[in-house]
């Protein structure tokens, strides 16, 4: 279906269009509406309703039916980044809190975490060793492989610290028979938070139930190096505190580095890596003062 077709059905006439991201945002006849394909579970969004969680734009149209997404165009307010971002982990908070469901789990479900981070770690510890193997061999390094070379202690180290981190996770998972779910956005930024009268969460095409640690593990690697996140977890934790070994993975899957690909020029490689070595040292500082 046509855009206008689509804003025609539910007597919208657009008269400007802007493109924002991945979605259209229409001016019409009755105010500003957001316009994009449809991949939102809606499972999750009938879910989200019966648990009286309204904190996310009106739907204009039959989502089910359409294919596509109308919703409500959301003004923001010019706000402080640490408070935007502290309201928007509280408005997470709540989200997890009204959406908390423990599942019965096996042994094997955890096991399976575990197995998971730990062959990462080996396949991380074996990508740093051959490239840098590659790397120390050449008679004139590259600005980036110097960079790489000079740091790579610093990425071993983090990999032994994770393998650190996920051994005690380990240890507390034994014998433990349910986890606790719940809805996750799963897609956690800054952009996804509009701070208006109310709080809001936008685009929810991610939307999926896990633990609830996922979401702020993915908000720790979009943010990290631009907030306190120690003062972020604080205010998370004030509403909805995270269990012993849930807590274990958080910090586990943080400290885990990144893959670092030499996919790019050399000025951008140069940036890459020392975003990464940035990470390390504040991931360091924060995991310890936690733990």
């Amino acid at each position: 279906m046509k855009v206008n077709e689509a804003f025609k059905q539910y007597s919208l006439v657009p008269t400007r269009y802007q493109k924002i991201g991945s979605v259209s945002v229409a001016t019409t006849n009755k105010g500003k509406f957001v316009f994009k394909d449809s991949q939102i579970n809606l499972n999750i969004l009938e879910y989200l309703k019966s648990r009286n969680f309204d904190y996310m734009p009106s739907f204009v149209n039959d989502v089910s039916s359409d294919g596509f997404q109308i919703t409500e165009y959301l003004d923001d307010f010019d706000i402080p980044l640490e408070q935007k971002a502290l309201d928007m982990v509280s408005l997470v908070a709540l989200l997890h809190s009204k959406t908390t469901h423990y599942k019965e789990v096996d042994l094997n479900d955890f096991e399976q975490i575990y197995e998971d981070i730990d062959n990462n770690l080996e396949y991380l510890y074996g990508y740093y060793t051959d490239i840098i193997t590659v790397i120390e061999s050449k008679v004139f390094m590259s600005p980036s492989e110097y960079l790489l070379a000079r740091n790579i202690n610093v990425i071993y180290e983090s990999i032994d610290d994770c393998k650190d981190r996920l051994e005690h996770f380990h240890d507390l998972i034994l014998g433990k028979r349910k986890r606790r779910d719940v809805v996750l956005h799963n897609n956690l930024s800054l952009d996804h938070f509009v701070r208006n009268e109310s709080s809001f969460l936008i685009s929810w095409d991610k939307a999926k139930i896990g633990s609830p640690v996922f979401d702020i593990y993915k908000l720790y690697r979009k943010h990290a190096l631009d907030l306190d996140f120690e003062e972020i977890l604080r205010e998370y934790e004030r509403h909805y505190p995270l269990m012993e070994d849930e807590k274990a993975l958080f910090f586990t899957l943080i400290s885990m580095p990144n893959l670092i690909t030499f996919d790019d020029t050399e000025f951008n490689m140069c940036k890459k890596i020392s975003k990464e070595i940035d990470m390390i040292y504040k991931t360091r500082r924060f995991t310890t003062k936690k733990v």
